[in-house]
């Protein structure tokens, strides 16, 4: 037991073990929450000291923040808007030089194209006159060469007329010829009578070679490779070597006991053929075929209607045929010569004309070209423009960010600064 004194009555009294710890028990809690209140007094005084404190710290720096702020502004706003007007007075500058500078180039090049056009309009003019004129001497050149060719013709014709006059001595020739034919072939085969003719028409060419053939090619046709050949190929050439005749020659004869009688028409396809496949001019069927045909008996019989340049003649007008034909070619070997000549002037009038329009095509070209390169060269005026003016635009809009910058820096305030931020927000509620 515990003897306690009451402070306020002096009285004593006893108190077990457990009432003696519970009385100090609630001495200690009274004790301790009066400090703990002091001491939470105490502590709340410091932090509205450290509030207050921390208060005036943040409204002086912030001021001093933006002061400098303001001020910084204002120095590059200032500083931008001389730049800015420096920049568009150089650019506005630069511009108008190089509008004056294309201007001038747009001129010179538009002039002259205008003086190239005018020269040729100008060399195409006169290119055109000379053609026109040598054109029209070729014409009356050719003119007077076919007038020159008609009377070559008319003076043949006179003397093929001329010729055939004698009709009666060659008739009764013929006659003889026949008779003596006729008489002949009672005494030979088919096959013989055949290689008679051609025996018969060597013999009479080869009598007259060397005088009036001199230079002269007639021999057998041994080329069979197309599958057919003729009898005899007569070519003659002058001392050039130009090509004055060419003869395809065939020989037909037939006995009268011959069984199946042909025709000179049976003939006309096959050596027409080896007249082209041998590439010569003329082809003369030698008959002795429908002996009592007085068409074919006349002689020479042209029979060009049929087959071009084809003729029908009994053995003694092989002589006869190749000297007409010979002569006719000799005549006109002077016409062909010129007319060669005037076809080579034709061909130098053809490439006088391609050269004068390749010369058109290369300046339409060049002028094309030229054309393009002018287009091409505005094309880059206007990307400059375009480009100067974006970057004028660049430049404004440069200048309206900064005016928005400068709105911004002016609508600042410590609600805005505090937004989203809970701590500072905390601390100026409580403020």
């Amino acid at each position: 037991m515990n003897e306690i004194i009451c402070p306020n009555c002096k009285k004593a009294f006893k108190v077990d073990e457990a009432g003696f710890v519970d009385i100090l028990k609630q001495i200690r809690d009274h004790q301790f929450e009066e400090e703990l209140h002091n001491r939470l007094q105490l502590a709340e005084r410091e932090k509205e000291s450290a509030v207050k404190l921390a208060e005036t710290t943040i409204k002086s720096a912030l001021q001093e923040q933006l002061a400098q702020k303001d001020a910084a502004l204002a120095k590059l706003k200032s500083e931008k808007e001389v730049e800015l007007t420096q920049k568009l007075a150089q650019k506005e500058a630069e511009v108008a030089q190089v509008k004056a500078e294309k201007s001038n180039e747009i001129t010179q090049i538009k002039a002259q194209l205008e003086n190239a056009e005018v020269a040729k309009k100008l060399a195409i003019t006169e290119a055109v006159q000379k053609i026109e004129k040598e054109r029209d001497t070729l014409l009356n050149e050719v003119k007077n060469k076919e007038l020159e060719k008609e009377n070559i013709e008319n003076a043949l014709k006179q003397q093929f007329n001329t010729e055939l006059q004698s009709k009666e001595a060659i008739i009764k020739y013929k006659d003889e010829e026949i008779a003596r034919v006729k008489d002949m072939k009672a005494k030979l085969s088919t096959k013989m009578l055949g290689e008679s003719l051609e025996q018969h028409c060597e013999t009479e060419f080869n009598k007259l070679r060397a005088t009036a053939f001199q230079n002269a090619y007639f021999e057998k046709d041994n080329d069979a490779r197309s599958g057919s050949k003729g009898d005899f190929i007569y070519k003659e050439t002058d001392e050039a070597g130009n090509e004055i005749i060419s003869i395809m020659f065939e020989m037909k004869n037939e006995g009268d006991e011959t069984a199946t009688k042909k025709k000179n028409e049976d003939f006309f396809k096959e050596l027409d053929k080896d007249r082209n496949e041998k590439k010569c001019e003329f082809a003369v069927l030698v008959s002795m075929l429908e002996a009592e045909s007085e068409y074919y008996n006349t002689g020479i019989v042209d029979v060009s209607h049929k087959f071009p340049k084809m003729y029908v003649v009994r053995p003694q007008f092989f002589i006869p045929i190749i000297t007409l034909l010979r002569n006719a070619a000799m005549n006109s070997l002077k016409y062909k010569a010129e007319l060669a000549l005037v076809r080579n002037q034709n061909i130098d009038i053809t490439n006088f004309e391609e050269k004068i329009n390749q010369f058109k095509e290369g300046f339409a070209r060049n002028y094309d070209l030229a054309s393009r390169k002018f287009q091409t060269a505005i094309d880059e005026i206007d990307k400059t423009i375009i480009h100067l003016q974006k970057t004028k635009e660049a430049l404004l809009s440069s200048d309206n960010n900064l005016r928005l910058a400068n709105q911004k820096a002016e609508d600042l305030t410590i609600k805005k600064l505090t937004h989203g931020n809970p701590t500072m927000k905390a601390k100026f509620d409580e403020l």
